[in-house]
């Protein structure tokens, strides 16, 4: 394994972060030179120097391996959350050392749980970095490189490859820089047309931009202190739910529906299943809300309880109501969803409703087989037969993170957490939803709880966006051939 020529790529995409940095601190001195100008412009030299350095002084490769490709997507993912970290550690405030890589780990993997008290007390070019984050990891920031920085050429296979779980490569039937070129088209114009929605609803340009940015990438962070309670504007729920559903869908199906094909959104079993879970999570909120007098309207019930349902099975997170207060069958509900998840090749992270349905399959396989010991069973999704080698990774997985959620249930606790904070918590940062209840509520933040268990939740956050196994593999490099 060439470490010279990871170092090169990775510093591809340390400029592609320093660019962003850049672009928040010239928001910072629009806005006369606020208190994050100096933070934000001296982060962007730093992380622009880092990532410059082996470019200048590395040879290009031209082709690299499958090892190499891995080293280079989760060795940038772990360093981008570490530079992520100097704008909040300059400025200073509430971000101390462990504050600091929890919030950076929170925004690029598109989880959206803070350790914030008062966001508001952010001056705008930090609070859009702080954004920023969470829509580069929302598509990926290795992605994003893929399309900024043409010098990547040949590699850009080797490397998408990577980034993209099996799950999500499946229903993108396309060549790789076509498949790059797709995620980026939807994700941009997706922002803008959410942006340009939710002014014309009322809210003020700047923040229609960070909130479409960050329910595009179904992230969760927002300017205001209590998310989008703040507006109490059902038009703007309405526009941002939308985003979010949008964003939950596979890329490559949405594509594929713009341009009229037969593997669209409306033939997709998974995305039927998908808005059957939503719809059926929905009805059961609103009835249960409804039944116990939390909203005396049955429209503020069912207008609370989507919302709801849709920013934690979309992974993003916003609030518009303190769903601690909501009924026990209510937050059932919730963290069901908040385990299931969305669809793969989305910005959702989570454990995906395509391998929920899978499963299903697998077991329904089961009892049948029991019935007809002789007969030969095929699973299909959406028509397409899987492998074995695909039935065993998705119950491998499911397995894997139950466990893990129930690891850190347990870690959770013997640091004196609640049953309710210590298990919602594992799930929200496993899922990279960012929200869960008790502690750590619709409401409430990550602030409060040990430095230990905000370095373990920061793992548990980046081993969720990495599919767990893609983290776990970096430990085994050694090992590979």
């Amino acid at each position: 394994m060439r470490e010279s020529v990871i170092l090169r790529y990775i510093g591809a995409v340390m400029l592609c972060v320093s660019a962003f940095m850049a672009v928040s601190a010239v928001i910072s001195y629009v806005n006369n030179v606020d208190s994050g100008f100096y933070p934000l412009l001296l982060s962007a030299l730093l992380t622009f120097t880092l990532g410059a350095f082996p470019l200048l002084f590395v040879p290009r490769g031209k082709s690299i391996s499958n090892k190499e490709g891995f080293a280079i997507v989760v060795g940038s993912w772990i360093l981008a959350t570490i530079v992520g970290m100097f704008p909040y550690l300059i400025w200073g405030g509430e971000f101390s050392l462990v504050n600091a890589w929890f919030e950076s780990v929170s925004g690029f993997t598109a989880t959206g749980a803070t350790i914030l008290n008062d966001i508001e007390a952010l001056p705008q070019g930090l609070l859009f970095y702080r954004t920023s984050t969470n829509w580069l990891g929302g598509v990926g920031v290795v992605m994003f490189a893929l399309v900024i920085l043409p010098s990547l050429g040949t590699s850009r296979m080797s490397l998408s490859n990577v980034e993209l779980s099996s799950l999500a490569r499946d229903n993108y039937r396309y060549r790789t820089q076509v498949i790059v070129r797709i995620l980026l088209v939807i994700y941009v114009g997706l922002t803008a047309i959410t942006t340009l929605s939710l002014k014309f609803a009322g809210m003020r340009w700047f923040d229609a931009l960070n909130h479409a940015m960050s329910a595009c990438a179904t992230a969760g962070f927002s300017t205001k202190n209590l998310s989008i309670a703040f507006y109490d504007n059902p038009t703007v729920e309405l526009i941002l739910a939308a985003a979010m559903l949008i964003s939950s869908l596979h890329f490559g199906l949405i594509y594929a529906t713009f341009l009229r094909k037969s593997n669209n959104i409306f033939r997709s079993e998974v995305v039927r299943t998908y808005m059957l879970i939503i719809a059926a999570a929905t009805v059961f909120i609103t009835v249960s809300l409804y039944g116990a007098s939390i909203y005396t309207s049955l429209f503020e019930a069912f207008r609370h309880s989507y919302f709801q349902v849709v920013s934690l099975i979309t992974t993003t997170g916003f609030s518009t109501a303190d769903t601690n207060l909501w009924t026990p069958l209510a937050i059932v509900v919730l963290i069901f969803v908040s385990i299931v998840c969305a669809c793969a090749g989305s910005t959702s992270g989570g454990m995906k409703v395509d391998r929920l349905l899978i499963f299903c399959k697998i077991l329904w396989a089961r009892i049948r087989h029991q019935q007809h010991p002789n007969a030969v069973i095929r699973i299909r999704v959406d028509g397409v037969v899987q492998d074995n080698e695909m039935l065993n990774n998705v119950v491998l997985f499911i397995v894997t993170y139950i466990a893990l959620i129930l690891v850190a249930s347990f870690t959770n606790t013997l640091f004196g957490q609640d049953l309710m904070t210590a298990f919602s918590s594992a799930v929200a940062c496993v899922g990279n939803i960012g929200p869960g209840f008790g502690e750590v509520g619709s409401m409430g933040n990550f602030a409060q709880i040990p430095s230990i268990l905000k370095i373990q939740n920061s793992f548990l956050m980046l081993m969720g966006r990495l599919e767990i196994f893609g983290f776990i593999q970096l430990f085994f490099l050694k090992w590979w051939r």
